[in-house]
């Protein structure tokens, strides 16, 4: 999740949602002038396998979604490109006919992505539309998708169902809105017969994909403070889950791990990001709104290490790679850590764009993807 800059795009959101809705702490001051880069000595061999171009992403953030070794990716301009991940081969490209502002969600056999003022569309995976219909307000997040069921969030805070082959409206959950809010890109991850939900306010939920009946709800970032900007709480990116724990993070917030079926806390720790959190079977990996990654143990949440070495180069949501932990930062470099030190062991520039999705893992290469639309498969040796 990264955040609108622009005051007047935000009143204009905060018109169609009813909600004020800004980072109003993106500050450009010389404290959070972007740390130099360090000369490191690689460890690991990292190279760029392909590049394909798909298009800007303008202000909203693409998500590239992987179904098997299919990748699909999305512009603003309305591409939607099927290419295969092995070899950047471009199996179709096409245009929606609309802005988009949000996606890409798929399964074997919808893709699904957001366009203007709400719209869903949905393609089959020859690229031929299937459906479309409207949502109440504008879609920011990657649609979730399951076998039956295509789950949105609206920015009015509204969680709605389609059935994923006809395009009908099975049920809508609204949730309270807080009077203040950031304009961001939370996610929805569906887990079984389950959808899990990043919210405004520091709250993550779990709704049935049957009815959309609250399963839990947990806390991950408690408001605090004397006024509403001092309360923005929001929770970042996709919620992670691995095995039975669900792990997230917060804006002014927390981070912690949360037992997928209840809800239950895990461990927490205080922290503040912009993005969402990586897992994988030892560590929880998590990037500071001031560019620190820290590694905590997933059972116990103590800090494994970190690394400060990134100040304000907003960072993306961290991924385990392999014997690393991989971040994107603002001028587009791809940055390897070792996942047991946190220190420095590869890498990569790409097009000098900033990395704002988190980065995917198709077997055994990573899908990186740009604000200004590179996509970049990279391995390692």
């Amino acid at each position: 999740m990264h955040f609108s800059a622009k005051i007047i795009s935000a009143a204009a959101l905060c018109v169609l949602a009813g909600c004020s809705s800004w980072n109003p702490f993106s500050s450009k001051s010389e404290k959070n002038v972007p740390a130099a880069l360090l000369e490191i000595k690689p460890t690991l061999s990292v190279k760029q396998l392909w590049s394909v171009q798909v298009g800007s992403a303008q202000n909203y953030v693409f998500s590239p979604a992987i179904v098997g070794q299919q990748l699909y990716v999305a512009a603003a301009d309305g591409t939607l490109l099927k290419i295969d991940a092995a070899s950047g081969r471009a199996d179709w490209r096409i245009n929606a006919g609309v802005r988009l502002t949000g996606g890409v969600g798929a399964n074997a056999r919808t893709v699904v992505v957001a366009g203007d003022k709400g719209g869903l569309f949905a393609f089959d995976n020859e690229g031929k539309l299937r459906w479309k219909n409207q949502d109440s307000t504008e879609i920011l997040s990657a649609p979730a998708l399951s076998d039956s069921l295509v789950v949105v969030r609206s920015i009015d805070n509204k969680i709605s169902a389609y059935d994923v082959e006809t395009g009908a409206r099975k049920w809508v959950v609204e949730r309270t809105l807080p009077a203040l809010t950031l304009r961001a890109f939370p996610g929805l991850v569906v887990a079984g017969d389950q959808v899990i939900i990043a919210l405004p306010g520091g709250r993550m939920a779990a709704l049935s994909l049957a009815n959309g009946s609250l399963r839990w709800e947990a806390v991950v970032g408690e408001p605090k403070g004397a006024t509403e900007l001092e309360r923005v709480a929001d929770v970042s990116g996709f919620p992670a889950i691995i095995g039975r724990d669900v792990c997230a993070s917060a804006y002014q917030g927390r981070v912690g791990c949360f037992d997928l079926n209840t809800g239950a806390v895990r461990w927490v720790k205080k922290l503040s990001s912009e993005v969402g959190v990586g897992v994988d079977e030892r560590f929880v990996f998590a990037a500071d709104v001031g560019g620190a990654l820290t590694a905590y143990n997933r059972e116990s949440g103590s800090s494994a290490w970190k690394n400060d070495k990134l100040a304000n180069r907003r960072l993306s949501t961290p991924v385990s790679f392999g014997r690393s932990v991989v971040v994107g930062d603002l001028a587009g470099y791809v940055h390897f850590l070792s996942r047991e030190d946190g220190s420095f062991i590869g890498r990569l520039p790409t097009d000098g764009s900033q990395i704002l999705a988190a980065p995917v893992v198709v077997g055994s290469n990573l899908i990186v993807q740009t604000k200004s639309g590179l996509v970049v498969a990279i391995a390692t040796e």
